[in-house]
């Protein structure tokens, strides 16, 4: 599919000093107005929006300084995945920094205890609860201030509040609406961009990107010099991609500067982390964060303790920071091995009994329950349809799901709202609990229900251009990386040519998974193909063809000293 937004691409490119393939692309990604794209290619940290706009957000740290001076103890209650361990690492820094820096200029203080909790994602379950409420008061603690989750937690907080603790909920999450109206939990104060009146010019952002607005605020009311709040950057970046927030307006923002900023991190547990996943630490890209150190953030929460993350983060000593991050490395490999078995044994169990349905309900009992939506998401890549992966937890079944497009996955789950003790979700994605008698004909009503058709089920492919390999060169490959960081919401452009003649073709790699062809167009200009995938099924599709149409991406190969264009195949189908 070609994407087809209008605009005058010759007039804005000139305007912007870029070609006119950049202004298409540009168009794509939801930008009308010159302004707009000038933001995007040049905009810079002071483009960042002021933390002040955010609503209560002055209420916020005019409590938080208050019980600082008053020497009371603050815990945090942060999330256990990469976005709440981000936000947890953010406010705990910030408040420490701003309590010493009031410290200096009130007299010595160092009584007030800023401490943390992060919830087992097993027994605890997502954000705060009752038991942790309880122990918070058992210890002493005078002010809750949540950060990545809170804003649903209404009647958790009215129990804090009842054992008299101040709350601060910091969140990013929708408010939850009863009969059309936002029900706010009864914090003493609520930061949270999603909420009715709010007054922060973009609302997409994660957690701990609120946490960092928020110590912006603290850092400028306790004296504490600002460029130590530039240095948290990157953990607002790491969040950003890891919590896989549309990398637009604000967000691009925070990322771009973020990765340039984790080059000299500060942060040993961060380096370590970087060092044991071979990565260049001068070199990262938001692929190397959603894909290699988030998962390895996320591990930690996943199978044992999203604390390990969180230490890490905070480890000032080189043998414990070296250990913590050889453990969520190893602990992300076994995660890796048990994901890989889960996807299997999931695809088999489609294949061998449900193909014929339209919504795939696959029960896994032995699955380890924070594996179910990763894998879920596996299974509705390959086969393109909406995908629930169950597992038993306790005397309970719980499972989540990842769908497609056409199919509102939350909204089909209200249907079957009788069978499902708890659930909660959105169009793309959903969570639930279940009574394993109630799986078989939770599995049949929602393949009764589904309005899907086979034409809904055809993976579809958007392109920025369909253009030809003649227009690939240096020059527009250099331009390209300007757009960058891609992920979700500025997805790395493709392109697409038909009819290319393969003159040669090579499988490489012991795991024969890169595949190297000599491509020549009509034209007779030829240029080197690069496919990482089956390169076997690759083979066995083009047996008697010798030509091929691709969606790719334009590169420069570099090797001995030689630069030489190509072009990175992302979709294929043979042709001719």
């Amino acid at each position: 599919m070609v994407q087809t937004k209008r605009a005058d691409f010759n007039g804005l490119a000139k305007e912007l000093s870029v070609s006119p393939v950049s202004v298409r692309i540009m168009r794509n990604r939801g930008m009308e107005t010159k302004e707009a794209m000038e933001r995007y290619l040049y905009g810079t940290l002071d483009g960042l929006y002021d933390g002040a706009l955010m609503k209560n957000m002055g209420e916020a740290v005019a409590v938080l300084i208050k019980k600082l001076r008053e020497e009371k103890r603050i815990r945090i209650i942060g999330d256990y995945d990469i976005d709440g361990v981000c936000a947890s690492y953010l406010l705990l820094t910030g408040l420490r920094r701003a309590e010493r820096e009031l410290g200096k200029r009130t007299g010595p203080a160092g009584s007030t205890r800023i401490d943390y909790e992060i919830p087992d994602r097993v027994r605890d379950g997502y954000g705060i609860n009752e038991a942790i409420i309880r122990q918070a008061a058992a210890d002493g603690v005078d002010t809750l201030v949540t950060c990545d989750n809170g804003i649903a937690a209404a009647k958790e907080i009215s129990l804090a509040k009842e054992l008299g603790m101040t709350v601060v909920v910091t969140d990013h999450h929708e408010v939850p609406v009863e009969e059309e109206r936002q029900v706010l939990p009864p914090a003493d104060v609520v930061v949270d961009p999603k909420q009715e009146g709010e007054t922060y010019p973009f609302r997409e952002i994660c957690g701990a990107v609120v946490a960092y607005k928020l110590v912006e605020k603290l850092y400028e009311a306790s004296g504490v010099p600002r460029e130590e709040w530039r240095e948290l950057l990157e953990f607002a970046a790491i969040a950003t991609v890891g919590d896989v927030m549309r990398l637009q307006d604000e967000n691009r923002i925070l990322v771009k500067y973020g990765l340039k900023q984790m080059a000299r991190t500060r942060n040993l547990g961060l380096r370590k982390l970087v060092e044991k996943t071979g990565l260049d630490i001068t070199d990262l890209s938001a692929y190397h964060i959603g894909f290699v150190i988030g998962p390895c953030l996320n591990a930690g929460g996943r199978l044992q303790t999203a604390k390990a993350a969180l230490r890490l983060f905070l480890s000032e000593d080189e043998a414990e920071a070296e250990q913590l991050a050889e453990e969520l490395k190893e602990l992300n490999d076994v995660r890796k091995d048990m994901t890989k078995k889960g996807e299997d044994e999931a695809i088999a169990q489609v294949e061998e009994r449900y193909m014929g349905d339209k919504v795939l309900v696959v029960f896994l009992p032995d699955c380890h329950e924070s594996l179910a939506g990763i894998i879920a998401g596996r299974v509705r890549e390959h086969f393109h349809k909406p995908s629930i992966v169950l597992t038993r937890s306790g005397d309970m079944v719980k499972g989540s799901g990842r769908s497609i497009e056409p199919y509102h996955m939350f909204r089909e789950l209200t249907k079957v709202r009788d069978l499902l003790p708890k659930f909660g979700g959105h169009p793309m994605a959903a969570g639930l609990s279940i009574k394993e008698e109630d799986v078989p004909e939770f599995r049949k009503r929602l393949n009764e229900n589904a309005e899907l058709t086979e034409d809904d089920f055809i993976p579809r492919v958007w392109i920025d251009v369909p253009m030809p390999l003649e227009y690939v060169t240096e020059g527009l490959v250099e331009e390209l990386k300007r757009l960058e960081p891609f992920g979700q919401g500025n997805e790395k452009p493709l392109f697409a040519q038909k009819g290319l003649m393969i003159r040669s073709l090579r499988v490489l790699g012991k795991n024969r998974n890169v595949v190297k062809l000599g491509l020549v167009t009509d034209t007779g200009l030829s240029m080197d193909g690069l496919l990482f995938g089956d390169g076997d099924a690759l083979q066995r599709e083009l047996a008697g063809r010798d030509r091929i149409d691709i969606v790719y991406y334009p590169d420069i190969n570099e090797y001995n000293g030689n630069r030489t264009l190509q072009a990175v195949i992302r979709n294929y189908k043979a042709a001719g």
